[in-house]
């Protein structure tokens, strides 16, 4: 607690073992989850401008129930590039972003899994970045921060960057890990440990429908190092966003609500 916890007398220091391993860059596999709702004018950008990473790097697309086009489009990318890529998609049922990636997830088959938002406001060339420091063990779950490099001039609206800058100030005290910022859509993770958090998802008795704290809380429920990489969001050329700011904004704030008594009052 702020302020109590400078007059404790014994302070306690958590450390957990790590396995060396003399696997390198070249002995993974990872999957990359692309969300897509109506993104059509981005999907071959997706497909031409993701990096090769690892032993083998699968695209999985997860479409939901676009009206321009985006699921045809997916088709026939996946079909024109099906000699150089590893290229798969879904069909949402339910709806958000959360349902995206965890259907998507559920039918990744590499080591590593990331998300990248089918908007490209995060350039998917970055990700072999998340990628690097993940498989050098700089953290065991790699999260995106548009809040570091100067963004382009309409990447983020001010409420949006005001609501990024609470959020993540408020994440890092409940969390007890510094995170810059929660809401960005690139996040990258083993498979086994999210398996792991699957399998923690009923202590917190909530169903994220946006996916970031769904992923944020199961990684410090596990003692996960949590590392910020930092990224340089860009301008949409393609939609608009599917984001609803105050609905939204209102959902994320209940769930750390949620966050805050299971962490710091349980």
């Amino acid at each position: 607690l702020p302020i109590i916890r400078s007059f404790c007398i014994n302070q306690w220091l958590v450390a957990r073992s790590t396995v060396a391993t003399n696997k390198g860059l070249q002995d993974y596999t990872v999957s990359v989850v692309v969300t897509c709702r109506n993104e059509r004018g981005n999907i071959e950008r997706v497909v031409k401008e993701c990096p090769q990473m690892g032993k083998h790097t699968q695209i999985i697309f997860v479409e939901g129930g676009s009206s321009d086009g985006t699921l045809e489009e997916i088709q026939r990318v996946a079909q024109e590039y099906k000699e150089v890529r590893d290229i798969s998609w879904y069909v949402q049922e339910n709806k958000g972003k959360g349902d995206a990636v965890r259907k998507g997830f559920a039918h990744a088959s590499s080591d590593v899994l990331m998300i990248l938002d089918g908007d490209l406001t995060m350039p998917a060339q970055e990700l072999s970045k998340f990628f690097e420091a993940l498989v050098t063990a700089k953290g065991d779950f790699i999260n995106g921060s548009r809040l570091v490099y100067s963004m382009e001039s309409k990447a983020m609206q001010f409420l949006n960057l005001l609501a990024n800058w609470f959020f993540g100030r408020q994440f890092s005290w409940i969390l007890g890990q510094r995170i810059k910022d929660t809401l960005c859509g690139t996040k990258v993770l083993w498979k086994e440990d999210y398996g792991r958090i699957i399998a923690n998802r009923s202590y917190f008795s909530m169903r994220d429908p946006f996916g970031d704290f769904d992923l944020l809380f199961g990684a410090a429920k596990l003692h996960l190092k949590i590392v910020d990489v930092p990224i340089r969001y860009k301008d949409r050329t393609y939609g608009q966003t599917n984001i609803r700011r105050f609905a939204n904004g209102l959902v994320l704030l209940w769930m750390s609500i949620i966050a805050m008594r299971k962490f710091k009052f349980r």
